[in-house]
């Protein structure tokens, strides 16, 4: 297992009116998290707050090309950003206990935070298709390049780490500085990682390692 301390590109935040930053998802141009009581979209170049959906938003975000997903409590909300109109409600495989949430390979992936676990689940239905589990409280969950990582906060340390979809055994860590957490995770399709930052209300951006 490869081990590194992760590299803080950027912070942004924190920001007037959120309490919190729990999900992270990117849209190819914004960075979507949750805050709480609405969905904040945030410009990574400027680091200005570009837009808001006010509904319920506690834990994991996630973006499919059209349409964003946001973990209220025990249920999933599929929204428009053009309008933010809740299209779609399915449950949350944890019931209220979930963390993160991805897409990839048409379904969701969502984090179980105590339950250790990340689950793949059908969009429509919510049916769980496979779970893998952890060693460490799940945060937030991206796939990116074929490769899935999440992160885990447990005993006030954080890291975020790549894991062998199949076995779910870790392949790799970036270890946080002491006193930095995460509690959303979403890549850019590139060298970031946007990591939330949970009650200091922040956004950072770690580097992605290359290979």
């Amino acid at each position: 297992m490869k081990r590194a301390s992760a590299e803080i590109l950027r912070e942004y935040g924190p920001f007037a009116g959120v309490e919190g930053v729990h999900g992270v998802s990117f849209d190819g141009e914004r960075v979507w998290f949750a805050g709480g009581d609405g969905l904040n979209a945030l410009d990574p170049e400027s680091g200005a707050l570009v837009g808001s959906i006010a509904l319920p938003a506690d834990a994991g975000t996630a973006f499919d090309g059209h349409y964003l997903f946001q973990i209220a409590e025990a249920r999933i909300q599929k929204v428009d950003p053009k309008t933010g109109e809740v299209v779609a409600t399915i449950p949350a495989p944890g019931g209220g206990g979930d963390s993160g949430l991805a897409w990839a390979e048409g379904t969701l992936w969502v984090g179980q935070h105590r339950g250790r676990k990340i689950h793949q689940i059908d969009p429509e239905t919510g049916a769980i298709l496979r779970t893998i589990e952890s060693d460490r409280f799940v945060t937030g969950v991206t796939w990116v390049d074929g490769e899935l990582w999440h992160g885990t906060w447990e005993d006030e340390t954080s890291d975020v780490r790549r894991i062998d979809p199949q076995s779910g055994a870790v392949l790799e860590r970036l270890e946080m500085p002491a006193g930095t957490f995460v509690s959303g995770l979403e890549s850019d399709g590139g060298e970031r990682f946007f990591c939330g930052g949970g009650g200091s209300g922040k956004v950072r951006a770690i580097r992605r390692p290359k290979g």
